[in-house]
């Protein structure tokens, strides 16, 4: 199942699946049966070869000492990535471009440049109690002289555990912007911030996702992000690039899942004969296959769609659409591959079992698989299908 890449993106895909490999999908196991956690040396060589291998500076401008890699290239690099599970692929921050259009250059000094040396961890508080899919934000920030204070609560602030600072988003209460978001850079430390509790997820991470109090949060002007008032330009590019990067990471699921069950399947002998023989089994595998293929064609031309230059609104829309395939079809996948495996595929050790509790949130976060569906259902509405 080849798509027509060129010899620069086999290569960054050929980077990432060795990285997985030969240094993260050893260790899932180990992970798995210890809260998500392996050993401390691990996590730094983990982290020093995804900087060697130039991970986080794939979406970083040449001019900032980054590769500009094209999405194309990001996209098989996650693809591969995708294919291990217990999040020991985020083993790196990964600057992306919209924080070099919205950063100024002290912003960038401070937070952004030394996130793609491996010198500062982000995370993002842009979630809260109300909100999900759909946009709530209460968290406020009121201007007092070069300052701004903030207040409210944010959950799920992913690698919070592993961050030194983080992006907050919140909404204005004075000033010309009144009534409008904002997005600020927050460093982890700053007196105001309490951890308010951890709850647990279903996945089995070292990455924790705790809900956070922010109490008299005094944040520096210069510490917000772009102008005021347009931190939901900028939240959205985020989202933008992670939906695709998810639908990216669902293909990796896939291929592995569909992979080992095969490979299980050719091995195990049922009534005499090889699992692999029995036609309902065969339909199993096949129709995750050709989920995988669609959702693959789908996720790289929407990549080399941006590479393209196509307008944003259309990208907009086509990253729900992978987003919304990739990861319902990844789902299919993982439940189909458990089936194969029997009694196996419920247990931790078992591939199937991991991801079958991991990409569930995909369906999720970064926008749920409904809310994907009004956005393209909006976009067919105003611009119809000639403009998607």
């Amino acid at each position: 199942m080849k798509l027509e890449l060129d010899a620069t993106t086999r290569e960054w895909q050929q980077k990432a699946r060795e990285f997985a490999d030969s240094e993260l999908i050893p260790y899932e196991v180990e992970a798995e049966l210890n809260e998500g956690r392996i050993p401390d040396d691990l996590q730094r060589r983990h982290h020093e070869r995804a900087l060697e291998l130039g991970f986080g500076a794939m979406d970083v401008p040449e001019a900032h000492g980054g590769l500009a890699l094209r999405i194309v290239d990001q996209v098989a690099v996650w693809e591969q990535l995708g294919r291990v599970t217990n999040g020991l692929c985020w083993c790196f921050s990964e600057p992306q471009q919209w924080m070099f259009e919205a950063c100024n250059t002290d912003q960038l000094d401070r937070y952004i440049l030394p996130m793609m040396r491996g010198e500062r961890r982000e995370c993002f508080a842009i979630t809260e109690a109300e909100s999900g899919s759909d946009v709530v934000v209460e968290t406020t920030a009121r201007r007092e002289g070069d300052d701004y204070l903030v207040d409210g609560e944010k959950w799920f602030v992913t690698s919070f555990n592993h961050a030194d600072f983080m992006f907050v988003q919140a909404r204005l209460t004075d000033g010309p912007h009144a009534g409008s978001d904002a997005l600020f850079l927050v460093d982890i430390d700053s007196p105001g911030i309490e951890v308010v509790r951890t709850p647990l997820f279903s996945h089995t991470f070292g990455h924790h996702h705790p809900e956070l109090r922010f109490s008299g949060l005094r944040v520096p002007a210069a510490n917000r992000v772009g102008e005021e008032g347009g931190g939901m330009d900028y939240s959205y590019a985020w989202f933008r690039r992670e939906r695709l990067m998810i639908a990216a990471r669902n293909c990796g699921a896939m291929e592995r899942l569909i992979s080992e069950a095969t490979d299980f399947a050719r091995g195990r002998e049922v009534g005499g004969e090889k699992l692999i023989d029995k036609q309902l089994v065969q339909a199993m595998l096949a129709d995750s296959t050709v989920d995988l293929w669609a959702a693959r064609l789908m996720t790289f031309e929407t990549a080399q769609a941006h590479d393209r230059g196509d307008d944003v609104k259309s990208l907009h829309v086509r990253c729900s659409m992978a987003k919304l395939f990739a990861s319902e079809a990844a789902w299919r996948a993982a439940d189909r591959a458990q089936q194969i495996f029997g009694g196996r595929g419920y247990m931790r050790e078992n591939c199937a079992e991991r991801f079958s509790r991991e990409i569930r949130v995909d369906r999720i976060w970064e926008g749920a698989s409904e809310i994907q569906r009004l956005i393209i259902g909006r976009a067919l509405a105003k611009r119809g299908i000639e403009g998607i």
